[in-house]
C-alpha cells in the first residue's frame, strides 16, 4: 500500500517540477550588474548576427513566436550567468546563420514536449494492456525529454558539417581567383574583394560581408577573414589569415602562397571524396553479402527441414 502511494506522488512531483521550471523560464528575472555588463558585451560582439537574430524574432508572428523569444532570452541569460559558452555549437549556428536564442528556445520547448509525450505513450501502451506500473510514465517522460532536448544539437552539427564542406570548396576556388587577380596587377585588398564579388552564393557572400566590415571597422582584410574563420569554426580561413599577414607586403610570395594553399585544399577534397566513395562501396558490399546469405538460407531451408523431419 505504501509503495502504491509513493509512485503517484513521485509522478506528480516530477511533472510539477517540470511545470515550475518552465514557468520560471518565462517569468522576468532581476539581472545582476555583472550579468547586464556581460549581456551588453555579448550583444556588441555579435554585431550583425545579433541584429539578424532580432529581425528573425520580430518576423515571428503570434503568441508562439513571442513565447519562443522570451524562453530563448531567459535560457541564453542562464547560460551566460553559468559561463556555458559552447563555442563549437555557437560556431555551428554561425555557419548556418541561426540565432543562439532561438536554438535554445527550441531545445527547451522540445524537452518540455518530451515530458508530456512520454506519459502519452504510456497511456497508449496501457490502453493496449502491456504496462501497469506507475513508474513507467516517469521514466518515459525523462527519456523523451532528454532525447528531444538533444535532437536539435544533432541536426545543427550535421547541417553545419555539410555547409563547412561546401565552404571549403568555395575557399579553394576563391584562392585561385585571388591569385589570378594578383597576377593581373591588382593589390591584395582589391583582389580579395574582387574575387568575392564573382558569385552570389552564401559562402562568397559571407566572405564579402566580412571584407566590407573590415573597411568600416578599419582592420585589415586578412584579419577579417581570420575573425570569420574563428566565428564559424573553419580552420582554413584562420590559416589563410595568418599566412597573408606574413607575406602581405610581397605580391609574388602572396601569389605563391595562395596557389599552393588552393592546390593543397583541392588534394584534400579529392582525398575526402575518395574516402567517402570507398566507405559507400564497402557498405554496398556488405549489403550484397547479406542479400546472398539470405538467398542461401531461403534455398537451404526446405531441404534442411526435410532432412530433420526424416
Amino acid at each position: 500500500m505504501n509503495s502504491t502511494l509513493t509512485l503517484p506522488v513521485l509522478v506528480g512531483a516530477v511533472l510539477g517540477l517540470g511545470i515550475y521550471v518552465l514557468v520560471r523560464a518565462l517569468m522576468p528575472a532581476k539581472r545582476s550588474a555583472v550579468a547586464q555588463v556581460a549581456r551588453i558585451d555579448a550583444m556588441r560582439a555579435r554585431g550583425a548576427a545579433y541584429e539578424s537574430a532580432h529581425r528573425t524574432s520580430d518576423a515571428d508572428a503570434g503568441r508562439l513566436g513571442s513565447v519562443r523569444a522570451r524562453v530563448g532570452q531567459r535560457v541564453a541569460e542562464l547560460y551566460l550567468q553559468q559561463g556555458w559558452e559552447l563555442r563549437s555549437l555557437r560556431a555551428d549556428l554561425a555557419v548556418l546563420d541561426r540565432s543562439w536564442e532561438n536554438f535554445l528556445a527550441t531545445k527547451v520547448l522540445l524537452g518540455a514536449a518530451g515530458v508530456f509525450f512520454g506519459p502519452l505513450m504510456f497511456a497508449v501502451v496501457w490502453t493496449l494492456g502491456f504496462g501497469r506500473s506507475p513508474a513507467i510514465p516517469v521514466w518515459l517522460a525523462l527519456l523523451f525529454a532528454t532525447v528531444f532536448f538533444f535532437l536539435p544539437d544533432l541536426e545543427v552539427r550535421r547541417d553545419a558539417a555539410e555547409k563547412r564542406r561546401d565552404l571549403r570548396r568555395v575557399i579553394g576556388a576563391y584562392l585561385d581567383l585571388v591569385s589570378m587577380s594578383l597576377a593581373g596587377g591588382r593589390g591584395l585588398p582589391e583582389a580579395l574583394m574582387a574575387a568575392a564579388e564573382v558569385s552570389d552564393g552564401w559562402a562568397t557572400q559571407r566572405i564579402r560581408n566580412a571584407l566590407a566590415d573590415a573597411r568600416i571597422t578599419g582592420i585589415s582584410q586578412w584579419q577579417a577573414l581570420g575573425s570569420l574563420g574563428e566565428e564559424i569554426g573553419v580552420e582554413e580561413l584562420k590559416d589563410l589569415s595568418a599566412s597573408l599577414a606574413l607575406v602581405a607586403d610581397d605580391g609574388a610570395k602572396v601569389r605563391e602562397s595562395l596557389a599552393s594553399r588552393a592546390e593543397t585544399m583541392r588534394h584534400r577534397e579529392l582525398a575526402e571524396i575518395e574516402g567517402s566513395a570507398g566507405e559507400k562501396s564497402q557498405s554496398m558490399l556488405v549489403a550484397q553479402l547479406l542479400l546472398c546469405a539470405g538467398f542461401l538460407v531461403f534455398l537451404i531451408f526446405p531441404a534442411a527441414m526435410r532432412v530433420f523431419q526424416v
